[in-house]
């Protein structure tokens, strides 16, 4: 089908009325009462949930084999040190602070906090490759792109919170060890030689010093990136572009170590013991295809309002695109990692899909390859499919809760362990975090044009074709 030429990009404002505050704020408060409630029948029910032997046995079991044939560091631990290090679910001991319900609150405010955050850094990575790739198709998409990168400035002010006030909770592997009297004392029974080596990255200048260090970073490019965008409505020329290209640049080179380091402090240090060359790669494909959805959801509520109508079916086709591929890139990093431990078959390692595919995590680790690879995968194949908005909300849907459970898994099995559940707790704290996450990025809109009439490349991306 032929298209009409665009030659102007015409300016246009979304309208943050009573009206449309009135949902996120309902979803706020909403979920803080469902998530106080739910708070309230974990601590009253708590003695109450059953533990498994088997799960018990399995979780950090590893600490008894980790020095067969591993060198001197991963030498064999006492049954005394095996006890200490066995589950989180396990019993206080020297060193250890005990699973409690407080440890499931903060364990969702870490999921919540960390899977919302990485919306506004997906978001904002993609802003900084079209800058460096010179990409011209997603221009008329870049301030819903912004407007995700918004949250980044609460976002990372929350994560932070509740990852030092929680540290004790959700990190209780080794920040209770690092402060007690066992770290360092070879002679003592419960002396973790794996805690040890790793030492140089697990500690609290590193979590509390690092981990802010870098949100501060990634919120100054953003912030300058916003103000160059900002700043070129008003002024013609490509001088903003060429320093917003710059500063994007620096970003990217910066966002590949920075979020590796992240994504290791502040997820796979929860299971302390366990450790993946990949895990950084994982969450990052987390991050991007899910705000990939989150930018198909904004898009498609503004068209259904009347907004972004010049917006056309094949700049929608194409972010289709990007969400079928980085499905794919998910299930194959989620693969190449199971295959990697599978393989080599280390009980330092295979104690992570372990622990994942006992008790209750078992069905939730096939309903999440179900919902983030296998049926987005069968759906957005079909090229008719990227251009169905039903069928593109569906699919967005579902890779989001879908990865809600990936992230779950992430976290709960190495926090709360067995004791982990799904209830009013977990669905009122994400209904909060959404809300909060929807009123930024609708306020964030609202402060703007919805296209950056003078970037370079607007007409390009108005004028955007994908063929037949």
């Amino acid at each position: 089908m032929g298209h009409h030429i665009i030659d102007e990009v015409k300016q246009e404002k979304f309208i943050f009325s009573g009206r449309v505050k009135f949902i996120p704020i309902l979803l706020i408060v909403l979920g803080a009462i469902l998530a106080g409630v739910g708070t309230m029948q974990v601590r009253d029910n708590w003695d109450n949930v059953p533990q498994t032997e088997e799960h018990a046995t399995d979780v950090d079991s590893h600490d008894t084999h980790a020095g067969e044939g591993h060198g001197d560091h991963h030498q064999t631990l006492s049954h005394e040190a095996e006890e200490a290090h066995a589950a989180p679910h396990e019993e206080a001991h020297s060193g250890h602070t005990e699973v409690t319900w407080m440890t499931r609150v903060w364990a969702n405010l870490l999921m919540n906090s960390y899977y919302f955050w990485l919306f506004a850094v997906g978001a904002l990575f993609f802003i900084a490759v079209n800058y460096v790739a010179n990409a011209g198709w997603a221009v008329m998409l870049k301030r819903i792109m912004e407007a995700q990168t918004a949250y980044l400035f609460v976002g990372s002010i929350i994560l932070f919170l509740v990852i030092y006030f929680g540290a004790e909770y959700n990190y209780h592997h080794w920040i209770p060890y690092f402060d007690s009297e066992i770290a360092g004392n070879t002679k003592s029974p419960d002396f973790d030689a794996i805690l040890e080596s790793k030492h140089w990255l697990l500690n609290k200048g590193a979590i509390f010093g690092f981990v802010p260090f870098v949100l501060i970073i990634w919120y100054g490019i953003r912030f300058k990136l916003r103000r160059n965008s900002l700043a070129e409505d008003e002024t013609k020329g490509l001088s903003m572009f060429k320093n917003s290209t710059k500063w994007s640049a620096f970003f990217i080179f910066f966002f590949a170590f920075s979020f590796s380091a992240l994504s290791w402090l502040i997820i796979m240090s929860i299971d302390a013991h366990w450790y993946s060359t990949m895990f950084s790669v994982y969450n990052f494909a987390i991050a991007f295809v899910t705000s990939l959805s989150v930018m198909m959801l904004i898009l498609q509520y503004l068209k259904s309002k009347g907004y972004m109508e010049m917006v056309s079916d094949d700049v929608i086709h194409d972010l289709g695109k990007f969400m079928f591929a980085f499905c794919i890139f998910w299930g194959y990093i989620f693969l190449s990692q199971w295959l990697l431990i599978w393989y080599t078959n280390l009980p330092e390692e295979t104690i992570y899909f372990d622990a994942r595919l006992t008790s209750q995590f078992k069905p939730l680790f096939f309903i999440n390859l179900f919902m983030c690879f296998l049926a987005p995968f069968l759906v957005l194949m079909m090229r008719g499919a990227k251009r169905n908005t039903l069928v593109l909300l569906t699919a967005a849907a579902v890779i989001l809760v879908g990865h809600w459970v990936d992230m779950y898994l992430l976290i709960m099995p190495g926090t709360v362990g067995v004791k982990a559940g799904i209830g009013m707790l977990e669905i009122g704290t994400t209904m909060a975090f959404a809300g909060l996450f929807s009123f930024t990025v609708l306020y964030s809109l609202s402060r703007a044009n919805l296209y950056p009439v003078n970037h370079p490349y607007i007409l390009e991306s108005a004028n955007h074709d994908v063929g037949p």
